[in-house]
């Protein structure tokens, strides 16, 4: 079954059912200052989880999601591993539950007319083993019961697998999704697994979970069950609003129904690999998987950059390049067509923008190539090389090792490898003590200060666009309980005058005590309106739009505040350079 069937079936199997049909989201989260990237179909729904009514007005929503994740990329290459990827999933804000999302999922793998008609002989499930925070999770138990004695299949709980067993209960390690952060919805979860065959490995659990080593079981899908809320002091209540959220990877799904062994050899990516420079296997699957990414995220508006989103992005062209043996941009071209080709059905907004992802690409292909210049001078500068040498290379001049270690050998000098990858670790712990600046307040926190800052980026945004020009457009944005960060359009740095300009026109409507209202209403109204947005995206059919009285009028998913004098007084700290042409604000609330 190929992947575009997979996803039509998908879809429509779910609006059978009641489900209304949603977009997937951009890469670059809108509203969501706890990662740099979409990394789930979960994210974008945050606040409909946590109570906001959805602009479809629905309660059982559905899509294919596109996601990035970057925690593995030294992975990528094995059978599995991506850092682009598409999620599907259904949901459930505060409508049905376990009794209708356990049999469904079972329905939709095992049905051989509107699902998949995977073989219920292989499936197999893990569930909430229970702790004194919650307990066991029986009624996921007894559901999963009824579906495998309804199929024909023994089905013990707690059993070896060479003994019939088929659910396996598991602590919370295994099988709980959340809270993302401190506080928040989280709950029990039951993830089905699928026996890729004898030529995989032994049909195994190691310490109780399923063998991922060796191969042969695979996690296919994930059934999370909200239905607790854990305060700071570590207590965990039932929600009175329960949810259900699913993910199925569907490149790992179209390994299974196209009987391949690996992501890499299915539809998905026949195409792009044909396309690719001739290099070993690894080599390329990482050109496959970076440079398909790497088109994503530049459709969504990430630029190559030393910061954040535009420094994975750079890493991701980066080892791609690197992996292609080629100078110079021109080898992109078929690269390109073929990804925006495979993806241009499912997402229309990619062909418009081609010429640009590709001139994006190519001027990394010129910068890296200068990079390596640069870092064969520095080489031959050194009659010795020590490990912190190679660090520095790679450190000041994104010279990668395999290269610094390529030409020392050339000139007959030893790289200490192993004084490198301390230095990388050390490097590495910096960096993730960094990013748990962005992580620390939880996934889409909605604290009192968190939503003072949000309103504060709308007038931002406006003032910015009024005494800058309407050149200006949001690129991206990071909001925490102490600052926020605003990236926006501007092709040079701006003025002291001017900085002074926009926190007074910022503080001026604050002091106006502005009402802040919400409309739903359809993207044409909204644009219609005026309402600023990102409409080379595609929208679903209707959007959220706040209005802050009569100065800025905007779509987002909220939430606000009121009245603008809650906000309190708006102060710019820093303006500096992210990209060519993107410029970053930083400011606080006194």
């Amino acid at each position: 079954m190929q992947s575009a069937e997979i996803r039509r079936r998908f879809l429509n199997f779910f609006k059978e059912r009641g489900h209304t049909i949603i977009q997937s989201a951009p890469l670059v989260p809108e509203n969501d200052p706890t990662v740099l990237f979409t990394t789930a179909g979960m994210h974008p729904l945050v606040p409909y989880l946590i109570g906001q009514p959805h602009p479809s007005g629905g309660l059982r929503l559905a899509d294919v999601q596109k996601c990035v994740r970057t925690n593995d990329i030294d992975e990528v290459g094995d059978n599995r591993h991506l850092t682009f990827f598409e999620m599907l999933g259904n949901w459930s804000l505060g409508d049905y539950f376990k009794d209708e999302s356990i049999p469904w999922s079972w329905e939709f793998l095992t049905d051989k007319d509107k699902g998949l008609g995977l073989d219920p002989a292989r499936i197999y499930v893990t569930v909430f083993a229970g702790d004194p925070d919650a307990p066991r999770d029986e009624r996921s138990i007894e559901l999963w019961q009824k579906a495998f004695t309804d199929s024909g299949i023994s089905s013990g709980v707690d059993l070896p697998i060479a003994e019939g067993g088929r659910i396996f209960p598991l602590p919370k390690d295994g099988n709980w999704w959340g809270p993302a952060g401190i506080t928040g919805p989280c709950g029990p979860d039951t993830e089905i697994f699928y026996d890729l065959g004898e030529g995989n490995g032994a049909l195994t659990l190691a310490n109780g979970r399923a063998d991922f080593e060796s191969g042969r079981l695979v996690e296919i899908w994930n059934n999370v069950f909200m239905e607790y809320f854990k305060d700071e002091h570590g207590h965990f209540a039932f929600l009175s609003q329960k949810n259900v959220d699913t993910g199925m990877g569907l490149e790992r799904v179209a390994t299974i129904m196209q009987g391949v062994s690996t992501v890499f050899d299915t539809d998905i990516f026949t195409s792009i690999i044909a396309t690719l420079p001739p290099a070993d296997l690894q080599g390329t699957r990482i050109m496959a998987d970076h440079l398909r990414a790497s088109v994503m995220l530049i459709a969504d508006g990430v630029r190559p950059s030393n910061k954040d989103r535009g420094y994975v992005l750079r890493r991701l062209l980066r080892r791609a390049i690197l992996k292609s043996g080629q100078e110079g941009g021109e080898w992109l071209v078929p690269v390109v067509a073929a990804v925006i080709e495979g993806f241009a059905e499912v997402y229309p907004e990619l062909p418009p923008q081609q010429t640009e992802i590709l001139q994006v690409m190519q001027e990394e292909a010129l910068k890296f190539g200068k990079t390596i210049a640069q870092g064969k001078r520095e080489i031959e500068k050194r009659e010795t090389l020590s490990g912190k040498d190679a660090f520095d290379l790679y450190q000041s001049y994104g010279f990668p090792l395999e290269l610094t270690r390529e030409y020392a050998k050339e000139r007959g000098v030893q790289i200490d490898e192993a004084e490198f990858e301390h230095e990388f670790e050390l490097h590495r712990d910096l960096s993730r003590t960094a990013a748990a600046g962005q992580f620390k307040s939880g996934l889409a926190d909605h604290s009192e200060a968190t939503v003072r800052y949000h309103t504060a980026t709308h007038l931002l945004h406006q003032a910015l666009r009024e005494l800058l020009g309407e050149h200006v457009q949001q690129k991206g944005s990071n909001i925490t309980a102490e600052r926020l960060r605003f990236d926006f359009s501007h092709p040079e740095k701006m003025t002291e005058p001017q900085i002074k300009a926009v926190e007074e026109w910022v503080n001026a409507v604050i002091v106006r005590d502005l009402p802040v209202t919400v409309a739903t209403m359809s993207p044409e109204q909204a644009r219609d309106s005026g309402a600023l947005g990102f409409f080379a995206h595609k929208y679903g059919d209707s959007v959220t739009v706040y209005t802050i009285g009569d100065v800025s009028k905007e779509i987002c998913t909220g939430p606000h505040v009121e009245n603008t004098g809650t906000i309190g007084k708006f102060k710019i700290v820093k303006e500096e350079a992210v990209s060519a042409g993107v410029r970053r604000i930083k400011a606080v609330l006194e």
